[in-house]
């Protein structure tokens, strides 16, 4: 009997400042579904990020550590539905938690269906106790030197302590 080589692989964007452990959850989740994720990290300036795009890519490789080679964390700019048509993803998983994320996650898959009607759209919820989570809620707990390791991996506790320590952003 031929073997199968053919892989399912599916794209997560996002911004991922900082990953938390809803990201983690989606992720997982994910990982039930395909063969390898790509963790694709966008720059996202607009956004005003804590960190750049190289030290959030660099803490989600260390978060994710345990996945071994089935997560690849790579950095992109440009178009999403490009960078996952030159990796040969299938799909392109985005995480779902409250009402409002669903009408900026409808009109953005209609674009992306436009533009690559081929590249399915995969909506996951996170476990019910991680829904509320947002990485602007982990910033904004952390800036006020709140405990935020119920909701991140450590190695992001402790970047989030470092830089609120040497900075003064809120």
């Amino acid at each position: 009997m031929e073997q199968n080589t053919l892989k399912r692989l599916a794209v997560y964007p996002g911004s991922f400042d900082p990953i938390t452990n809803g990201h983690m959850d989606i992720l997982e989740r994910a990982l039930r579904l395909f063969d390898r994720v790509v963790l694709a990290v966008a720059p996202n300036e607009k956004k005003k990020p804590l960190f750049s795009a190289a030290e959030r890519a660099d803490l989600a490789r260390e978060a994710l550590l345990r996945f071994g080679d089935r997560v690849e964390v790579t950095i992109f700019n440009g178009l999403m539905v490009e960078f996952a048509r030159k990796q040969n993803a299938t799909a392109v998983v985005r995480g779902l938690r409250l009402i409002s994320d669903f009408e900026f996650e409808f009109q953005l898959n209609l674009s992306n269906r436009k533009l690559a009607p081929n590249l399915e759209t995969l909506f996951l919820m996170p476990k019910d106790h991680l829904i509320f989570l947002s990485s602007s809620f982990i910033k904004e707990l952390a800036s006020f030197g709140g405990d935020v390791s119920p909701y991140v991996p450590q190695n992001i506790e402790a970047a989030l302590k470092q830089k609120y320590s040497t900075t003064n952003l809120p």
